[in-house]
């Protein structure tokens, strides 16, 4: 048996909450942050001095040697320089210690060597990170030690935002204002905050860490780039919900307690659809933190793995063949004073401020669904959107049938009378709970979802920030809520204006309104007839950052300037070659070093075992048919090598940014897949104790 877990007291432990200031502060600098959390401002340097006082005593207290501001840079994932908390020596051989105010709500570390997309030069390196006190510091424990982790954001010396926090950030002060002018605008009054809540689902795949270490590919790419399908796949539907094995049980405990530990509410946990696939789920938080506790959750899901000597990948597509891995990303808004705009309550017909708040949202998909495309894009996702595995790379909106009926009888007579229920389960078993279905059923074909009093946004990658994707929803709806409230405060007859504005952008903008199948031919077609955008990839995703239209948005609301979309829009150029780049040297290296060597090794034998059956007079029909096989495959692989080397080469010779992203995807890609196409017949042709590393049926059946 294993040892019992006491979640509440394991819950937060290594964490500097409200409950641990409250108990280490004296009340009016607690009070003074409650204020600046809840209000925005600055906090006094004597306060400040303060709050960094009670937390390195309270890390100290709990074996941290060394503190840093833990921030997310452009790459997408977290950075941490580490600082010991000692100051100087005593003259009696003792160590002092200091961690001031200002090393709390500053840092400088060096801003020329992230991804800035051209907003730093090499030899302009300041930059800063600053305290984002609505996210609570915590502690790390890993080979390094202990160390105090302080959310930070990160920008360069002229204020740009360098990371995925500070326009996250923004978004969500800009959603919150206006949301909060629809709010009063109702008659809530007490509310003074609208919060963005956020829930991802992490999608995950594990496998055995020493045959992973015999394949490059996943060493340095992250996925594989050869491999020839198993036997079996995901086609007998048994994995998803399957029962967990042991040693991914054991993997999954250990992830909970180091994860409860560091305050993050981890909650569900499953196999998913493909062999050697998991998920986990954590209860909804304000948007920052979920983001946070995102990246802590990817970060702790690595570190937990290797100690069951397993690797967890995370790229969106670690295996052709089964599904990839996304992140949904379950998104609402609610009031400081408890409301969720996005609850329908049991009739919705008859909730106004919900149809209007609907209303609003649907009107910012539509309008902005290149924008929304846009922000789930990157190289590893590009993979998997589209491949009726997830969401098809083309934006639509599911509202059920419930929701689908009040929207059709707003659009024809201004008016919805009624709302489907969902009525009574029946099951026909006398000893089975008769209970209430819900109104309407799922959709997991549609990339943004309404799934009860929350959207589910379906096409994050397993691997991205969730920042970039909440970012974009944040704002363009604030843009939708701005519109709208700046006619109702305007309207004579309040009630009416209110009428009228549900219809207009209901009737406007119902094509983004889709129920059926998101997989399908049809809706392909039927998605280009409504004049709805099919963004294929990530490069033609990233010229929408620069177009007027989301130029204007972002500055509207202050969350990106031109330049810093400019940037991101150079960084994922670069972003995508460099990956791009280094997937074909991979693959360059292990067709040259491991794949084709082996292979000539197994046809030299059988060659020389043709010969000495030959010799015996037997036929040797079948082996010279295998032989011809073996060699024929060889030498289309080794013609797709020479290719992938030749325009490996030139695409290095490229140097803007924009042509080469263009040409790698282009050019390269296929040329990559040219060269995959023969190695995996070949893999299939080889005797498997001849095949150079682990296959498919290795990594994903043997684990």
């Amino acid at each position: 048996m294993s040892e019992q877990v006491k979640v509440e007291e394991l819950f937060g432990k290594n964490v500097f909450t409200l409950e641990k200031m409250r108990e280490r502060l004296p009340k009016n600098v607690y009070k003074e942050v409650i204020q600046v959390m809840e209000n925005g401002g600055d906090l006094s340097l004597t306060s400040a001095d303060a709050v960094a006082n009670a937390m390195k005593n309270w890390a100290m207290e709990n074996g941290a040697t060394h503190y840093t501001h833990w921030f997310q840079p452009l790459t997408g994932i977290t950075a941490e320089k580490h600082d010991a908390f000692i100051t100087s020596a005593r003259g009696d051989g003792h160590m002092m210690t200091s961690f001031s105010g200002k090393d709390l709500i500053k840092g400088e570390p060096d801003a020329s060597s992230f991804p800035s997309g051209g907003l730093r030069a090499t030899f302009e390196a300041r930059g800063y990170t600053a305290w984002d006190i609505t996210s609570p510091a915590f502690l790390k424990e890993t080979g390094a030690g202990v160390t105090l982790c302080i959310p930070t954001a990160f920008c360069s010396y002229n204020g740009e935002a360098l990371d995925k926090k500070t326009p996250l950030l923004r978004s969500m002060e800009a959603v919150s204002g206006q949301a909060l002018r629809i709010v009063h605008l109702f008659g809530n009054n007490e509310a003074k905050k609208v919060n963005v809540s956020v829930g991802p689902e992490q999608e995950y795949f594990l496998v055995d860490w020493k045959k992973s270490l015999k394949r490059p590919d996943l060493i340095f790419t992250g996925r594989t780039l050869f491999g020839a399908q198993p036997p079996k796949g995901q086609e007998m539907e048994d994995h998803y919900f399957g029962v967990i094995r042991e040693r991914v049980g054991e993997y999954m405990k250990d992830l909970n307690n180091e994860l409860w530990k560091l305050g993050v509410p981890g909650k569900t946990q499953h196999n998913e659809v493909a062999p050697g696939q998991h998920e986990l789920a954590p209860i909804y938080e304000t948007a920052n933190i979920a983001v946070d506790h995102n990246q802590i959750i990817m970060e702790t899901m690595k570190r937990v793995a290797e100690h069951h000597n397993m690797r967890c990948l995370l790229h969106e597509k670690p295996f052709q063949g089964v599904n990839g891995s996304g992140k949904h990303d379950n998104w609402s808004l609610c009031t400081d004073n408890g409301v969720n705009l996005l609850d329908p309550g049991d009739t919705p017909n008859e909730n106004i401020q919900f149809l209007f708040v609907l209303a609003c949202i649907v009107k910012a998909v539509d309008r902005h669904a290149d924008i929304l495309r846009q922000s789930a894009s990157d190289v590893g996702n590009d993979h998997r959107l589209g491949a009726d595995e997830a969401p098809p790379a083309i934006i639509s909106i599911f509202l059920g049938e419930q929701l689908e009926d009040v929207v059709r009888q707003l659009i024809e007579t201004g008016e919805a009378k009624r709302s489907k229920r969902g009525g009574k389960l029946k099951t026909g078993v006398s000893t089975l709970p008769e209970f209430e279905k819900d109104a309407t059923d799922r959709n997991r074909t549609s990339p943004f979802a309404f799934t009860g009093n929350k959207f589910e946004f379906r096409m994050v990658g397993s691997s991205d920030s969730m920042a970039s994707s909440n970012t974009a929803l944040n704002t363009i709806v604030a843009e939708a809520f701005s519109e709208a409230a700046d006619r109702l405060e305007k309207a004579e007859d309040f009630d009416m204006e209110v009428h009228d504005i549900i219809k207009e952008y209901l009737t406007k903008h119902q094509r983004i309104i889709f129920n059926g199948d998101g997989y399908s031919e049809e809706w392909k077609k039927e998605a280009t007839r409504r004049g709805l955008p099919n963004i294929p990839s990530t490069i033609e995703a990233a010229e929408v950052l620069t177009t007027k239209k989301a130029v204007d948005l972002y500055k509207k609301f202050g969350v990106f300037t031109k330049t810093e979309l400019e940037s991101r829009q150079e960084i994922i150029f670069e972003t995508y070659s460099k990956t791009i780049n280094i997937e074909a040297l991979t693959m360059i290296d292990m067709a040259s070093k491991q794949i084709i060597p082996a292979v000539m090794k197994y046809a030299g034998g059988l060659a020389a075992n043709i010969n000495e059956v030959k010799a015996a007079g037997c036929d040797v029909s079948v082996m010279t048919s295998e032989l011809s096989a073996v060699t024929k495959e060889l030498g289309a692989m080794k013609k797709a090598l020479d290719k992938l080397n030749k325009e490996e080469e030139k695409a290095r010779t490229i140097t803007e940014p924009r042509k080469r992203a263009y040409f790698c995807k282009d050019t390269v890609v296929p040329a990559m897949t040219a060269l995959r196409t023969p190695a995996d017949k070949l893999e299939m042709l080889v005797d498997k104790n001849d095949w150079p590393f682990p296959t498919y049926a290795d990594l994903l059946f043997e684990g």
